[in-house]
């Protein structure tokens, strides 16, 4: 059996993108065949079925996300900078604005309680990033950029909570000032200010 040749990232990215436009259940084969330039046969080939590019894109999206994440600490000269970025990000024409939502959240809204692996796949990724925060939160207190006596993992919870809330009110197409004022709570609270 011949195995196609194709960009894998290219694929994974198109069909992340048509998930997120328009769910799992909403988009065709033909959609992702248009968006991936993939015959439905090179896709079962490559993924079995639609369920398997799937978690191929969600895989690709985790892993994309969490090296997108730390790079923004990487030129920071706080913790905090770096989380202010991240955020800020988050509120600006990246994602709000564009009203993309995050491929983790709205696949796990959409496929509660229908698909048990792949609700658990997506709140492993989830868990992970989480843990993500959490260890730069931990960095931040060991830093003295927030107290040395904070929950991180409570502030952890309190961020990812946040993030949700602010890519769910971004749908409802607030001012940018709002947003940007969300967020300079959200950076309060963290910095128990």
């Amino acid at each position: 059996m011949r195995t196609a040749e194709f960009d894998r990232e290219y694929v994974l990215s198109s069909a992340m993108n048509e998930f997120i436009a328009k769910g799992y259940n909403k988009t065709s084969m033909q959609d992702l065949k248009k968006a991936t330039g993939l015959h439905p046969g090179s896709i079962y080939c490559a993924f079995e079925n639609k369920r398997g590019l799937l978690i191929a894109a969600l895989n690709h999206y985790a892993v994309t996300k969490s090296q997108i994440f730390e790079q923004y600490f990487v030129d920071s000269e706080c913790i905090f900078d770096g989380f202010e970025a991240y955020l800020s990000d988050i509120v600006s024409h990246k994602e709000c604005m564009e009203n993309k939502a995050c491929l983790l959240q709205k696949s796990l809204s959409e496929l509660d309680q229908q698909d048990e692996e792949v609700e658990q796949l997506i709140c492993a990724m989830l868990k992970n990033w989480k843990a993500d925060i959490c260890a730069k939160l931990e960095q931040a207190a060991k830093n003295g950029e927030i107290a040395t006596n904070s929950d991180c993992r409570i502030l952890g919870d309190f961020m990812v909570m946040s993030i949700y809330g602010l890519r769910a009110f971004a749908s409802t197409k607030p001012s940018e000032q709002s947003l940007r004022e969300m967020l300079d709570m959200i950076m309060k609270v963290i910095r128990g200010s």
